[in-house]
Parts: structure tokens; C-alpha cells; sequence
């Protein structure tokens, strides 16, 4: 895909959010800006508008003119340090915007015609913040309007999108679900946790705290847990995964993510063929004591008893 730049705009008063560092609340363990970076990693180059902070990977930092100044400004900042033909456009709210959203708005605003793309909600309504700009159109746009105005301060963004050809991807009622209140980031924390999705996000908030980029076969390493802890003893799950994990690091160290992966594939099936022998040897030893048991020891047990029977017949006088 070609190259793209992002402009992440994380300013803003959050006064519905009694003036909390909204960028910096955490959802499922991920500071909200750091979950929205990681949909948009490929990026060529990646501007963050708001007060610089630690993120899960390095941005280029800037600010609105004057602070404050809504986000029109914040765009027009941010679109002075891209140079992409493509522009991802972003709140720093979105717990869950997903890297398929990001290709759809990508693709869709590449075609023929079209100036961007953007999401709408479950209700129809445009969503400029969760969009991607051809940048030669933005920049005409913005300009004009600052033109216009004197300057793109306090300016609503529908100025922006009424001028523009853009394409409405309609991507489900996550990608553009944000956080403007309490409510919202319960509901968002709420959601994280139920079944469907809660393994997918502690496997990938575990892979953004140790840093690691690769992608795991999930389903590979949750059979060989079961496995092991079938056909050895319960903790051997952890402990075959924690191994298995170390064997993949040492095989492919120096490689790629996807050496890595297949390295984990790897060691992963070797422990689940080892864990099936130690289950398949398991039961072998326990049909062969108890065939034992059912014929020899049968045998000895009835002899015993006979001998038994006949004593006490002698002992009585019984012929």
C-alpha cells in the first residue's frame, strides 16, 4: 500500500471528563492515544497535536495556534508536517479503531475522484475525525477557509468535509465509538472484558507492554495449554507455553517477525506432539495395569479363595 502520514489529534478541554488527561486514560490496560497509534503503526509519518506525553512509539509533536483553538487548528498544525499524498485523520479516543478500518479508509479514499474518506456512526453521521484525505485537497480547503475566516481557529471541522468529495465507509458501531465521558470509558472498559473479545485484547496489550511485534498463532498455543494440561498436570500449561516462547526467542533470534512466528509455530508443535505422547502413554500404561489386573490377578485372587473355601471345609468336617 502506499505510504501514508497520520495526524492524531489529541488536544481538547475533555470538559465532559472534568478536565482529565483524556489522551492518558487508560482502557484494558492502554492509555488511549497508545491504542490508537497501534492501528496506524505502517505510517510513514505520525503527528500527535496535543501535549507531548509517553507513547508506545516514537510521534512527531506539535501544537494548535493558539492552544486550544479547536480542531481545524489542530489539523492545519499537524498538516504542515506531513508530506504523503494520503492523510489518516484521527481523535486520540478511539479505543476501538482496528487496522481494518484503517485499510478500508485508505483504499476508499485513493479512488478515482474522491478527495477522502470518512466513517460514518451506527446513526449516519459523519465522523471527519475517523478519516483519511488526499493532502493536496485538505491543504486547499484548509487554506481557503483560513482565508476566509482569518484564521482556523474555533471553527467547526464540518467547513472542512462540506467542500470536500468524500467516500462514507461504513465500519460498524466500534471503530468510531470515542470517549467523551465517564460513561463512555466504562462502557469501553466494559466492553473489553466481555467473551468474544477479551483474549484478543489482553494478547495484544501484552504484546505492546513487552514490545513485541509478531504475530502469534493464538489458537496453536491455546491447544498446546490444553494439551499439556491434559496429558501432564494442569501447571504444566504455563509452564510449556513459557518454554515454548523461549525456544522460538533463541531459534530465531536476529530474524524477522514472521521468522518468529513460524519459530513459535514451530516450537509449539513439537511440545503438543511431546504433551499427546506423555497422554497417549499415559493411558497405554493404565489399559495394560488393568489388564493385568482383570486376568493374572484374577487369577491368584480365585486360587487364594479356593484355597480358602477348602480350609474351611476341612477345618468343619465338610467332605
Amino acid at each position: 500500500m502506499t505510504a501514508y502520514d497520520v495526524i492524531v489529534l489529541a488536544g481538547g478541554a475533555a470538559k465532559r471528563l472534568g478536565g482529565a488527561d483524556k489522551p492518558g486514560l487508560r482502557v484494558g490496560g492502554r492509555a488511549l492515544l497508545d491504542r490508537v497509534l497501534s492501528a496506524c503503526a505502517d505510517a510513514a509519518v505520525t503527528v500527535v497535536v496535543g501535549g507531548r506525553r509517553a507513547t508506545a512509539r516514537p510521534v512527531v509533536w506539535t501544537r494548535e495556534v493558539p492552544e486550544g483553538g479547536g480542531p481545524l487548528a489542530a489539523l492545519g498544525a499537524g498538516l504542515r508536517l506531513t508530506t504523503a499524498e494520503r492523510v489518516l485523520v484521527l481523535s486520540a479516543d478511539l479505543p476501538f479503531l482496528g487496522r481494518g478500518t484503517v485499510d478500508a479508509l485508505l483504499t476508499a479514499a485513493g479512488e478515482p475522484g474522491r478527495e477522502g474518506a470518512l466513517c460514518t456512526d451506527p446513526d449516519g453521521r459523519d465522523q471527519p475525525l475517523v478519516a483519511a484525505y488526499r493532502a493536496e485537497p485538505l491543504r486547499r480547503e484548509l487554506a481557503l477557509i483560513a482565508t476566509e475566516h482569518g484564521s482556523l481557529a474555533g471553527l467547526p471541522l464540518r467547513l472542512l468535509t462540506a467542500e470536500l468529495d468524500l467516500a462514507r465507509i461504513d465500519a460498524g458501531p466500534d471503530a468510531s465509538f470515542d470517549c467523551d465521558t465517564w460513561d463512555d470509558i466504562a462502557a469501553a472498559r466494559a466492553r473489553i472484558r466481555e467473551h468474544g473479545a477479551v483474549l484478543d485484547e489482553w494478547i495484544t496489550s501484552v504484546k505492546n507492554e513487552l514490545g513485541i511485534d509478531l504475530d502469534v498463532d493464538t489458537a496453536l498455543l491455546l491447544d498446546l495449554a490444553r494439551d499439556a494440561a491434559h496429558g501432564v498436570a494442569r501447571p504444566a500449561a504455563p509452564l510449556t507455553t513459557f518454554l515454548v516462547g523461549y525456544a522460538a526467542a533463541r531459534a530465531s533470534a536476529g530474524a524477522g517477525p514472521d521468522e518468529a512466528a513460524a519459530a513459535v509455530a514451530e516450537a509449539a508443535r513439537k511440545a503438543t506432539d511431546l504433551a499427546l505422547r506423555w497422554e497417549a502413554e499415559a493411558e497405554a500404561s493404565g489399559g495394560e495395569a488393568a489388564g493385568a489386573e482383570g486376568s493374572g490377578g484374577g487369577t491368584a485372587n480365585g486360587t487364594a479363595g479356593g484355597a480358602g473355601r477348602d480350609a474351611g471345609r476341612e477345618g468343619t468336617g465338610t467332605p
